[in-house]
């Protein structure tokens, strides 16, 4: 295992303890999004063929449509925030 595969993995197990111990929904939904993009370089370094390099290609396609749900829900819970204020 190198060095860097093993720092993406520490990275995961923090994001990943972080997602359970954090109350607040949008740093939840933040880390989830970390902890997908986590997954596709991990897929990169752990598959070294060129069907590997789809697979990561894309999964990291669909956290990416992810992620901007992810951006849209933390907006629209800041609006009903202002509402219920």
């Amino acid at each position: 295992m190198d060095i860097i595969t093993l720092s993406i993995g520490i990275i995961v197990v923090i994001v990943g303890l972080r997602i359970f111990l954090t109350r607040s929904r949008a740093l939840k939904l933040l880390y989830v999004c970390c902890l997908n993009f986590c997954i596709a370089a991990l897929i990169v370094l752990y598959i070294k063929s060129p069907m590997g390099a789809i697979a990561a290609i894309v999964y990291f396609i669909c956290s990416t449509v992810s992620s901007n749900a992810i951006a849209h829900t933390i907006g629209e819970m800041k609006k009903l925030e202002k509402i219920s204020k």
